[in-house]
Formats: C-alpha cells, sequence, structure tokens
C-alpha cells in the first residue's frame, strides 16, 4: 500500500503539555520530551486540564493523560505510549 504526502508529513507521536503547570518547568520538560521522540510534534498552551494541572505534573500523548507528582515520573508513564 502506497502512503500519501501527506501521512509522511504527519508526526508519528502528538505530544502536549501546559504551560501554566505548576508541577514542571516547559523549558526542561521539552528538552526530556525531545529525547524521549525525537520525531513528535510537541505543542505548548493551556490544555484546560486546571484540576489535575494544579497537583501533579501531565503530559497529554496520543490521546492519553498521563499524570505524576514530578515531570521524571510523568515521563517515564508516557514512555509506553510512545510509538515507534
Amino acid at each position: 500500500m502506497e502512503t500519501t504526502d501527506k501521512e509522511q508529513l504527519a508526526p508519528l507521536n502528538d505530544i502536549r503539555i501546559c504551560d501554566k503547570c505548576k508541577h514542571m518547568r516547559v523549558k526542561t520538560m521539552l528538552s526530556k520530551l525531545q529525547k524521549l521522540a525525537p520525531e513528535a510534534e510537541i505543542k505548548v498552551a493551556c490544555k484546560s486540564y486546571c484540576g489535575p494541572c494544579s497537583r501533579y505534573a501531565f503530559i497529554f500523548i496520543n490521546g492519553r493523560y498521563v499524570t505524576a507528582p514530578t515531570e521524571d515520573e510523568a515521563i517515564e508513564k508516557a514512555r509506553k505510549y510512545v510509538k515507534v
């Protein structure tokens, strides 16, 4: 089956984080996520997930919310949802 140009250009992983989250720093989180999934499209903006966001670090990855007490723990939990 042939792939179209659109399919070839689409990122394999969709990762989103909130720039208002008090439990992680965007700059360090971005670098860690880029190492986890180098080809991913990482979007940074408010996710309207304020309840959990005020209590935990979180990552929205490929349609799933992953929360943890620290950004490193959130990345570890998100690792299983990364598409290779």
